[in-house]
């Protein structure tokens, strides 16, 4: 039998550093920051939280997440400029797929983030 989800209340960002994820996703991005938890943080990325926890912490091993969270915003290369003056390295080039821009990076912990912006028609 299939289950009824209502929505995504999050998704985890693993990290070594709160303090450091604190600065990097608040000050760096400008995500605003929904609370404190007793894990770590929670941010708000557009209509999905972001939970940005220590695992160590817990007692399980960190690992960054491999998979790009996709952030969505109005000009992928502008987005791009200010987050190279504030110091965030982007692997390679923005990439034009024909249907998007997607310019890639890494949060401190090496956690696998995106720009992202859709042109095509849907």
């Amino acid at each position: 039998m299939p289950i009824t989800v209502e929505r995504v209340d999050f998704l985890s960002v693993p990290s070594r550093d709160i303090e450091r994820a604190r600065a990097f996703y608040v000050d760096t991005l400008g995500l605003p920051l929904e609370r404190d938890t007793p894990a770590g943080i929670e941010v708000t990325a557009g209509q999905v939280t972001l939970g940005v926890w220590e695992p160590e912490k817990m007692g399980l091993p960190f690992e960054p997440a491999p998979n790009h969270i996709a952030l969505r915003v109005p000009d992928v290369e502008a987005a791009r400029s200010g987050l190279e003056a504030a110091g965030v390295e982007f692997d390679g080039d923005t990439l034009d797929t024909g249907v998007c821009h997607m310019a890639f990076f890494r949060d401190p912990d090496g956690n696998a983030l995106m720009l992202h912006r859709r042109y095509a028609p849907v």
